[in-house]
C-alpha cells in the first residue's frame, strides 16, 4: 500500500494530535481533524467541522464517562462536544494510537483517557505511549502489555493524546511513522 492510501483521524489539538498531523503530512498521508464551530485547534489541514446533529450521534453521558474513568469531568457543553469529537475520531479509525500516561487504575490520564476507553469499548487495537515510563503499551483483553515498536497497519487509524507532548512522546511518534512507512524523508 502507498502512504497516500492511509488516513489519520484526529482532532488537530495542540500537543500529540498536532504532532500526529505534522507527521501524517510529512509522510504523505491524508488527515481528517474532527472539530466543531468555535473550538480552537492547531491543525487546520483536513479539518472536518461536525454539525450539531453529527455531534449528537456520538453523545455520551458525562456521568457514565466519569464513573468509567474514576474521575469527575466537567459538565460544560464544550467539554461534551470534545468527548463527542473524540468518539468520531475513534470510530473512524481501525486502530488507535495515544500518547499520554497510563494510571494505576488502567485508564489513561485526562480527557485523552476517554479516547482510550472508547477504543476499548469498540474493541479496536489500542496502543498507548506512556510518556512517564517511556514505553509503548497495547491493551490486551483486560491489561496493558508492553510492546517494543508498534506499527500503523490499518489504512484508517486514529491518533490522539495529551496536549502536553514531551520530547519522549514526540520521538515515539516519529519512530512510529518511520517504522510504519519506511520512507526516506
Amino acid at each position: 500500500m502507498q502512504t497516500a492510501d492511509f488516513i489519520l483521524f484526529s482532532g488537530g489539538a495542540r500537543g500529540a494530535e498536532a504532532c500526529f498531523g505534522e507527521l501524517a503530512e510529512k509522510y504523505g498521508l491524508d488527515e481528517v481533524n474532527y472539530s466543531f464551530e468555535g473550538h480552537s485547534i492547531e491543525r487546520t489541514r483536513g479539518v472536518r467541522y461536525l454539525t450539531s446533529e453529527e455531534l449528537a450521534r456520538k453523545d455520551v453521558s458525562i456521568t457514565y464517562v466519569s464513573n468509567l474513568m474514576h474521575r469527575n469531568y466537567s459538565r460544560a457543553p464544550i467539554f461534551r462536544k470534545v468527548l463527542q469529537t473524540i468518539c468520531w475520531q475513534v470510530s473512524s479509525g481501525m486502530e488507535v494510537f495515544v500518547v499520554g500516561e497510563i494510571l494505576e487504575d488502567k485508564t489513561v490520564k485526562g480527557g485523552t483517557g476517554w479516547g482510550a476507553e472508547y477504543a476499548k469499548i469498540c474493541n479496536k487495537p489500542l496502543f498507548v505511549f506512556d510518556q512517564i515510563r517511556g514505553e509503548w503499551f497495547r491493551w490486551v483483553e483486560v491489561e496493558w502489555k508492553q510492546v517494543k515498536a508498534p506499527v500503523i497497519s490499518k489504512q484508517h487509524f486514529t491518533g490522539t493524546g495529551t496536549r502536553f507532548l514531551e520530547e519522549s512522546g514526540k520521538k515515539a511518534l516519529e519512530s512510529l511513522f518511520a517504522g510504519s512507512f519506511n520512507v526516506q524523508t
